[in-house]
C-alpha cells in the first residue's frame, strides 16, 4: 500500500496525484479506480466510499442515489485530505473500478 501527496491547483480547482501513467485528476480518475482504497484525512484515512456502495449495489441492489452520494462524499472527503491511499504495488496503473 502507497500513500501519493495531493498536488492542489488552487487556480484551476483541480487535485492531481502521480500515477502510474502520469499525473491523474484525484475527482475523475482515483475515485473510479479499483486500486484506491481511500483519502488520509488527518491521521486516518477514510475508506473509498465508491467500493462499499458498489459493494452493497451488488448485495442488495441499492439504487442510483447511493453511487451518487458516494461520489460527493468521495469529493468531500479530498477536499479535507492530503493523500489518496493506493493497493498498486505492481504498477499496473489505472484499473476501472466498475
Amino acid at each position: 500500500m502507497k500513500t501519493i501527496p495531493f498536488q492542489r491547483d488552487s487556480g484551476k480547482n483541480q487535485v492531481m496525484v502521480d500515477c502510474t501513467g502520469g499525473k491523474v485528476s484525484v475527482y475523475s480518475t482515483c475515485a473510479y479506480c479499483r486500486h484506491c482504497r481511500g483519502i488520509r484525512v488527518g491521521n486516518r484515512v477514510a475508506p473509498a466510499p465508491q467500493a462499499r456502495a458498489l459493494t452493497d449495489l451488488r448485495q442488495r441492489g441499492a439504487a442510483d442515489e447511493v453511487m451518487m452520494e458516494a461520489a460527493l462524499l468521495f469529493n468531500t472527503l479530498v477536499r479535507d485530505g492530503s493523500a489518496v491511499e493506493c493497493d498498486d504495488d505492481s504498477n499496473e496503473g489505472y484499473m476501472r473500478l466498475y
